[in-house]
């Protein structure tokens, strides 16, 4: 069976699940792709601006409809310990979710799908991630699921091709869109923390509980997680302690980004101190024993690199996005202490 074959079969499960990920009520489309579960009205679109209400149907308008299209490093994503010094062919449409002020991709979250610009066939993506000597397949730049069916066909025909699938994502699914995404070939989610539940000022009607329950879910169904926590400049000691805690309940283990924010869009306050940052990652680590602790965003080979959490030796060197330095065994543990390190996929096959 060709490409062209088994995409017909997987377009056929496709809208079979579109429309099991949506209700009808009264002449109006519930959407249930992601949790802001809107309520589409005859001939309107959701939130996002991806999915419509057509004949009583989710459509989804963004299908195959991208922004950009770039191989890039697996660290900017950012993502350090799956596939370390790979690259995924990255893609993006258009919309968002959740719409944060501070946005920096903006001009591609904040804007309607257009009509006119052609859909890039799952195909042609697979065939020009393997043209470029990508190992995988990432969503990124705008909220993932705006693409959702289109993933779950980029994903089966990636996978069928030996290229890994990643997120860059704020999490905001439903598990049944989750669980979809993980069977479809998704094995590695780089999940933004938005925030906390006590949010006054921006995303107020994001429930933030989701997001953490998400990433366990997908835990839980074997993939790779890792969180992200941009520290805006009015972050306080009630926000950032839950976030650690929550954080330590889906596991020591599992990394955790402490990135520097610029002023962007419209969030205009002064960029964040990097004394903060610091002050952050020894609480994430002493008080919290989250393990690996990373800061974004500020340029430092010392807080993008690996340390042993047991003995302190210095594992994993990043530079510049890539992995500089391996002192992993073949084993994948500390070759001092004799610790396992976590590490989603297969180790630099060069440096």
């Amino acid at each position: 069976m060709d490409f062209r074959e088994k995409l017909k079969l997987r377009n056929i499960k496709k809208d079979l699940m579109i429309e099991e990920l949506c209700e009808i009520e009264n002449g109006n489309v519930k959407c249930l792709v992601c949790e802001r579960n809107c309520l589409i009205r005859a001939g309107k679109l959701g939130i996002c601006k991806n999915y419509a209400n057509i004949d009583g149907k989710l459509v989804h308008i963004g299908y195959g409809k991208l922004s950009a299209l770039e191989s890039r490093p697996v660290e900017i994503k950012p993502f350090f310990h799956y596939y370390p010094n790979s690259t995924a062919l990255t893609f993006s449409g258009f919309g968002c979710n959740l719409y944060c002020p501070w946005c920096q991709n903006y001009h591609l979250s904040f804007s309607h799908v257009p009509k006119d610009i052609p859909k890039v066939p799952p195909e042609e993506l697979v065939e020009t991630a393997l043209r470029y000597g990508d190992e995988g397949l990432c969503a990124s730049f705008n909220e993932p699921a705006t693409l959702f069916t289109y993933l779950l066909d980029v994903f089966a025909l990636g996978r069928e091709k030996g290229l890994y699938g990643c997120l860059v994502t704020n999490g905001y699914f439903t598990p049944r869109a989750l669980e979809e995404l993980v069977e479809s070939g998704v094995s590695g989610f780089s999940i933004d923390i938005k925030g906390c539940p006590g949010m006054k000022r921006a995303l107020a009607a994001v429930d933030h509980r989701k997001v953490f329950r998400n990433a366990r879910k997908a835990l839980d169904l074997g993939a790779h997680v890792e969180m992200v926590y941009l520290v805006v400049t009015n972050t306080n000691e009630e926000c950032y302690s839950w976030i650690f805690e929550q954080h330590l309940r889906l596991g020591e283990d599992v990394p955790l980004h402490i990135n520097r924010y610029y002023p962007m869009h419209f969030w205009r306050e002064k960029e964040t101190p990097v004394e903060k940052l610091l002050e952050l990652k020894e609480i994430a680590q002493k008080e919290f024993n989250i393990n690996y602790v990373y800061l974004g965003n500020i340029g430092s080979i010392k807080h993008e690199s690996t340390y042993c959490p047991n003995c302190g030796k210095r594992l994993i060197v990043r530079a510049h996005q890539r992995v500089v330095e391996w002192n992993l065994t073949k084993e994948g543990r500390c070759p001092k202490c004799g610790k396992k390190i976590p590490i989603y996929g297969r180790a630099p096959t060069r440096l």
